[in-house]
């Protein structure tokens, strides 16, 4: 039976589109209030977050690094100075996969592997967000050139100008100015954050690192439009930097040369200072190497030559150089005994040629084996009798003779603008029961006497000790820098002078030092041999290896680097004091015929003019060739 046909039911249907439009506009009105209110929330409410940061997304502030401050010579030779140069520098956050780039830096420019991990090891150094590193200086047009053509493969890579450290100098300065280098992770850290913004180069060493804080200078920053690409469109504000101040050494190049020259290649040191004020005239380490290796970053092979060099090129042997004195410290045991009145001007001791404690055995050797007989304060700085100054120690005792050697700078730090500067040691009853566990022995008092034993001293500090006598007793502290923006240094903890009980004992041991030079049995006559001028030295040798009792030292069974060293330390004019000279050559073996001539060249350089005679601004003594009593 078939089904009955049902009728379509018009207004059923027509309720049912109703119901539907009315759902549809319904939420199709909600949605665009949600629309609505979303963009009154956006535009009205959070406008000033918004705007700030679409301004954030096209202004940038970046920061201008300042220029570093200039380092002169006293008479305004450029020592230090910034050189214009190109190099690559890559933002990392704008490079993508920066490895790769690295790699198409490499083709590009035909570096080698060791550029390759060079670069990498300068970009995984730590830095900060977005900041341009520099990974490769001093680029040539070619390679500029060639950059700018490859420069849809190098996302992230920029050429730029700077200002790079340059050392016209070379070696001269490298000791006592030092370098600057790039900043590592642990410098990063403690460095001022906003200060160093754009900087990528530290002080390392030397003046570059003392003075660090007035050479950087002040950072300046300019707000720069930039487009999707972060590529710079225009700048819209600028604050410039504040340049570095500038620095005036104390030290004349003209004297560095010729102390240069004096050494004449050989290992060693000098120091040349001005006892009135402090200023350091010459300071010279040889071997020297060139700093400007150091500033834009060393190759490792060439840093495994100076690392791995037997002579140490990069050792400073002025600051960090220690030696035991030798006889050149005797003046200052000399001040010693007559201010503590264990001896006087008159006190004689006999020398059989050696010295015994009472009670012992063991013979205490002079230098000259035949003895002196009786000797005086007078003979016995003229001769460096060691007898006498064995003798003298001995009645000094150890505790006495160490507070003395301290108020003369020995075993502690004398400088006041050198980081790199070690105290020395000047051992006493405490240091060795510190130290060693053992209790002090009076045979170590005698030695100390004549600077052998512990006692260990740069050769700064033996200048400095030489600067007191000629200074009688006045502290001032070596120093390098002679004005900064045209101020002098200021010490912060001064020294206390040096304050005898009879002022003329300085007097009587400058006598006995300018007999070492100008009588006939002293032992540096010959090199005072036609001055012009009065010296006061005194010679000094510090041995390398020990020699067992009763034997001579003979050269010939000695490697050379185990051949004694030869100290001289020496002032002039001697009534008026105008520079102190310390010299020490390593394995020079004689204080008086290898160091005491090098301090001769370096006074003769300083005091005397181009025609030979002293110049005007030097009082004129007279020297009188004196007779042993």
């Amino acid at each position: 039976m078939s089904q009955p046909i049902r009728l379509k039911d018009h207004e059923k249907d027509a309720r049912l589109v109703r119901n539907r439009v009315v759902v549809g506009a319904v939420a199709v009105i909600l949605l665009i209030c949600v629309l609505v209110a979303r963009l009154y929330y956006l535009q009205i409410i959070q406008y000033d977050y918004h705007s700030t940061l679409s301004e954030n997304n096209r202004v940038h502030v970046q920061p201008i690094p300042p220029t570093r401050g200039l380092i002169f010579d006293r008479n305004g030779v450029i020592i230090a100075d910034n050189r214009p140069s190109f190099s690559l520098s890559m933002t990392r956050e704008r490079a993508g996969n920066w490895q790769e780039v690295l790699d198409n830096i490499v083709e590009v420019l035909d570096l080698t592997a060791d550029d390759r991990a060079l670069f990498e090891k300068r970009m995984k150094q730590g830095r900060r967000p977005f900041e341009p590193v520099p990974i490769l200086f001093e680029l040539n047009e070619e390679q500029i050139a060639r950059v700018a053509v490859n420069q849809f493969r190098l996302p992230g890579v920029e050429v730029v100008a700077q200002l790079v450290r340059h050392y016209p100098q070379g070696a001269h300065f490298a000791h006592s100015v030092g370098y600057v280098g790039r900043i590592n992770e642990k410098e990063l850290k403690t460095l001022d954050p906003v200060n160093y913004s754009g900087t990528h180069h530290i002080g390392k060493t030397g003046i570059e690192r003392f003075y660090e804080p007035e050479l950087h200078g002040q950072v300046g920053y300019e707000e720069v439009e930039t487009n999707a690409r972060g590529r710079v469109l225009r700048v819209l504000k600028r604050t410039d930097p504040k340049p570095g101040k500038d620095i005036v050494l104390s030290l004349d190049i003209k004297l560095q040369e010729a102390a240069e020259a004096a050494l004449g290649g050989r290992r060693g040191a000098v120091v040349a200072l001005d006892p009135r004020t402090g200023e350091v005239l010459a300071m010279v380490s040889q071997p020297s190497f060139d700093p400007n290796l150091f500033v834009t970053g060393i190759s490792f092979k060439a840093y495994a030559e100076l690392r791995d060099s037997i002579d140490r090129p990069l050792f400073n042997r002025v600051l960090r150089g220690l030696y035991p004195p030798g006889s050149t410290i005797k003046p200052a045991v000399a001040i010693a005994g007559l201010d503590s009145g264990v001896v006087n001007a008159s006190s004689r001791v006999f020398d059989p040629g050696y010295y015994q404690l009472p009670n012992y055995d063991h013979k205490y050797r002079n230098w000259n084996r035949t003895g002196d007989g009786w000797v005086d304060l007078d003979t016995a700085i003229m001769r460096s009798n060691d007898t006498y100054f064995y003798d003298l120690a001995h009645k000094m005792g150890i505790d006495r003779l160490s507070s003395y050697m301290n108020k003369f700078g020995i075993g502690q730090k004398v400088a006041l603008d050198m980081f790199e500067e070690s105290p020395g040691l000047m051992p006493s009853r405490e240091w060795k029961r510190a130290t060693r566990r053992q209790a002090w022995f009076p045979g170590e008092t005698l030695i100390l006497g004549i600077g052998q034993g512990y006692m260990q001293a740069t050769p700064l500090q033996l200048a400095q000790a030489t600067a007191l006598i000629a200074n009688k007793g006045v502290w001032n502290r070596p120093h390098l820098a002679k004005t900064i923006e045209g101020q002098p240094p200021v010490d912060p903890n001064p020294m206390d002078d040096i304050v005898l009980r009879d002022k003329s004992d300085w007097a009587k041991v400058t006598h006995g030092m300018e007999q070492v030079m100008h009588n006939a049995r002293g032992t540096a006559r010959k090199a005072a041999a036609g001055a012009q001028y009065r010296i006061a030295g005194k010679s000094g040798t510090a041995q390398v290896v020990a020699i067992k009792q009763g034997e001579k030292y003979d050269r010939n069974k000695l490697q050379e680097r185990h051949r004694d060293h030869a100290l001289f330390v020496a002032f002039a004019p001697a009534d008026d004091p105008k520079i102190v000279v310390s010299v020490m050559v390593e394995n020079g073996e004689s204080g008086s015929g290898v160091a005491a001539p090098v301090v001769r060249q370096i006074m003769d350089a300083w005091l005397l003019d181009e025609s030979g005679r002293l110049k005007s601004e030097f009082a004129p003594t007279t020297v009188a060739q004196e007779t042993a009593p």
